[in-house]
């Protein structure tokens, strides 16, 4: 479905990502995965086309390069972290926002678009708040609206940039639930970043481990994260930290 070859980003003198490959196939969920400054939000910015990069990204064989930003939306839907709610728009609204890829008035929204927007709506739980200000909702409220937003935009590919990041377990529970069952649908495939390497190895099936812009292994979860490729990039024994915490909950 995507297939990133000899992607490499650079801002001047630095190197952000350097000649990083990869693909992510139909029903897989690829977790990417590394220490602060290894380029995985840069990588998931350069695959939406929001940095200037050398190298290519293909969607389904297609420069993603040559496709028109209706096109990209088409094909690829991104949740971020973090939303700046400043206007009283209603949950349905911005939901709605997803549909532009589709139509060019969303006042008059098609057929398509309202049964998209219904599922949406009801795949993420936010019907009966479908009135609501999104300024009244809860950060867990409001990362279900835009992932709601996401899903009524119906792409074959979803990015998610750290999506729970700041979310109480509940609704971290809740996010990735949901993505996973949207992920059901065949034709479809997830890239996350993600820092919590249990996240990553609970929901991924695929992962991609980087350090210093450069891809250190590429492969299944149970076959990535794993000591001999984690504790020599985050230069500690994180199996073992990782159980002493769990170890508390006995």
């Amino acid at each position: 479905m995507l297939q990133v070859n000899d992607l490499t980003v650079r801002y001047g003198d630095l190197t952000i990502v350097d000649h990083l490959s990869f693909t992510a196939e139909e029903g897989q969920w690829l977790m990417i995965v590394g220490p602060n400054g290894a380029g995985k939000s840069t990588t998931l910015n350069a695959i939406t086309q929001g940095t200037v990069y050398t190298g290519q990204v293909l969607f389904e064989g297609e420069d993603m390069k040559k496709k028109k930003a209706a096109e990209r939306a088409r094909c690829v839907g991104v949740l971020m972290q973090n939303h700046f709610a400043e206007y009283a728009f209603s949950v349905e609204e911005v939901v709605a926002l997803g549909r532009y890829a589709y139509s060019a008035f969303l006042a008059s929204r098609s057929d398509e678009d309202e049964q998209a927007v219904e599922n949406a709506l009801a795949l993420t739980g936010m019907i009966s708040q479908r009135k609501q200000s999104i300024l009244t909702l809860s950060g867990g409220e409001l990362q279900r609206t835009f992932l709601a937003q996401v899903f009524a935009q119906d792409p074959k590919l979803l990015l998610l940039d750290e999506p729970t990041n700041h979310l109480d377990l509940v609704y971290q529970k809740q996010v990735f639930e949901l993505i996973g069952k949207w992920l059901q649908t065949p034709g479809r495939a997830v890239i996350s970043v993600v820092h919590d390497l249990s996240l990553a190895k609970a929901y991924g099936t695929k992962v991609l481990l980087m350090d210093r812009g450069r891809k250190v292994v590429c492969g299944p979860a149970a076959e990535v994260l794993v000591p001999e490729h984690l504790d020599p990039v985050y230069q500690m024994d994180v199996g073992g930290w990782m159980r002493q915490m769990l170890g508390q909950w006995k």
